[in-house]
């Protein structure tokens, strides 16, 4: 089956990129037999545009898209978060290539206005949308046209091959990451936790509280030193619902701490995740399987 691949891929980042799940699904595609073709909406917006202006690109990425489609006859059209790629390529690839099924993958949460608006304008082309968040949440989206799927985020062996669950020294007990800062008051129950287990063990924390976000081997150096991450989401009122970060820290053997509120009991048992209620439960328990 030929599969054409739409998404941001960072190129012009030059491998100082962050842990994308759109890469991971590429990578289980093609070692599912799947012949893959790859489109970087954002970067051949720049590549193509004056001056390299990516907002001058945008008219010519589309065009370029719709050029690959005829080159490549693909089977399965997937648009990941391609803002610059308009519905109306979209239907026109569909117009062209009439057995070409085009679905949306989307691994960001509702809570953002804009992506809620975002999966509404995919689903009027789209022939299925595939969400990381739970089924529960996602009736706002039947009825547009699409079909409507739950997607887990994905683990891939040959990116996550960490297994820190068999090491016995490991300078960080503790671990928060994050970029995102809107939507959410996350990094005031970090302070708190810093706060509670301060001297006690290394709490590290990056992007938030005066430190930089890293990314790349920067961030698999410090995931390669972790005994234990929280996996803080930025809102917890979202059935099955993580960021990405769940499944890079489940991946590398990394024990942690998620809210009980996304009932990801359902899904991943006890012995894999420890689940708090709130911030004094959360403290008690990352003090307990830190001693």
């Amino acid at each position: 089956m030929r599969v054409l691949h739409v998404d941001y891929q960072q190129l012009r980042s030059y491998g100082k990129t962050s842990v994308s799940w759109n890469e991971k699904l590429r990578y289980g595609l093609i070692k599912n037999d799947f012949y893959v073709q790859s489109f970087s909406d954002r970067d051949v917006a720049a590549f193509e545009a004056p001056f390299r202006i990516r907002d001058l690109g945008h008219k010519k990425a589309n065009q370029r898209l719709i050029e690959m489609s005829e080159a490549v006859e693909p089977d399965i059209l997937i648009a990941g978060h391609c803002d610059i790629i308009t519905n109306k390529t979209l239907a026109r690839i569909k117009k062209q290539q009439p057995n070409c099924t085009i679905v949306h993958c989307n691994n960001d949460g509702l809570f953002a206005p804009n992506n809620v608006e975002r999966l509404k304008y995919r689903a009027e082309v789209a022939d299925a949308l595939f969400v990381s968040t739970g089924r529960k949440e996602l009736s706002m989206l039947e009825g547009i046209g699409a079909r409507i799927y739950h997607m887990p985020n994905p683990v891939e062996p040959s990116i996550d091959v960490l297994d820190n669950s068999k090491k016995t020294s490991l300078p960080i007990d503790l671990l928060f990451c994050s970029h995102a800062t809107k939507h959410t008051d996350r990094l005031d129950l970090v302070k708190n936790i810093q706060t509670s287990v301060e001297g006690k063990m290394n709490f590290q924390v990056f992007g938030g509280h005066g430190k930089p976000a890293i990314w790349g081997r920067d961030y698999e150096h410090v995931l390669s030193q972790t005994k234990m991450g929280l996996n803080l989401n930025r809102q917890n009122n979202f059935y099955w619902y993580s960021s990405a970060r769940m499944a890079q820290l489940a991946g590398n053997g990394i024990l942690q701490f998620t809210h009980n509120a996304h009932r990801f009991d359902e899904l991943l048992p006890d012995e894999t995740v420890v689940y708090y209620e709130n911030e004094t439960d959360l403290v008690n328990k990352i003090l307990a399987f830190h001693r």
